[in-house]
């Protein structure tokens, strides 16, 4: 079915363009501030791991996962307070919309560059305590676990919605065009004569 022939969904919110906008952004800025959280505790422990007692004894390869692991955690950092500063750039320009988009964007690839964060903080621990392969089984476990949640499970719901609405827009747009509800049937040995296709019309 060609979507340009779909009949508009109705916004039950009545809610201007503008204020379209400034809601999903309020929704956007507070699922930063959730994620956020989990970031900064994520940050503070590989910042006071350096300064543990047994961080001398790690070799070369958990030396490496940590440093990796303490870049990932700042460059997810980044991503979910770049927002913040979008909009304090581009205040009073009219560019919610912009805004919108690109902070969407952001925070997409910062929980991208946080499941990496998160297997490799994974990766160290189990490593140091129960040996390394271990460490790297656990550390893909999660990562994969990360992926399915965070993005297989939103996506097919997605599709799902997808379906159901160009399922609803079909029925609707036959209904339309034939002046009958969708459940409507003529009765068994029923003929509709001109005079009778002209009634309906009108």
């Amino acid at each position: 079915m060609d979507p340009r022939n779909e009949l508009p969904r109705p916004d039950p919110r009545n809610e201007t363009p503008l204020q379209r906008d400034d809601r999903n952004f309020l929704e956007l800025l507070q699922e930063l501030r959730v994620i956020q959280m989990g970031v900064q505790i994520l940050f503070a422990f590989l910042l006071t791991l350096a300064f543990t007692a047994r961080f001398p004894e790690l070799d070369a390869v958990q030396r490496g996962t940590y440093i990796t692991t303490l870049l990932l955690a700042v460059v997810a950092a980044i991503l979910f307070t770049a927002p913040a500063a979008l909009h304090r750039a581009l205040f009073r320009r009219g560019a919610k919309r912009l805004i919108v988009d690109v902070s969407s964007r952001f925070a997409a690839y910062g929980l991208g560059v946080l499941a990496l964060a998160l297997a490799g903080a994974v990766m160290l621990v189990v490593d140091v305590v129960l040996g390394r392969t271990t460490g790297v089984v656990v550390a893909v476990s999660a990562l994969l676990l990360a992926a399915a949640v965070w993005a297989g499970l939103p996506l097919a719901l997605r599709r799902g919605l997808t379906g159901r609405d160009r399922t609803a827009g079909g029925g609707a747009g036959q209904s339309a065009g034939t002046g009958q509800s969708p459940g409507a049937r003529q009765p068994p040995g029923t003929r509709q004569t001109p005079g009778t296709r002209q009634a309906q019309k009108w």
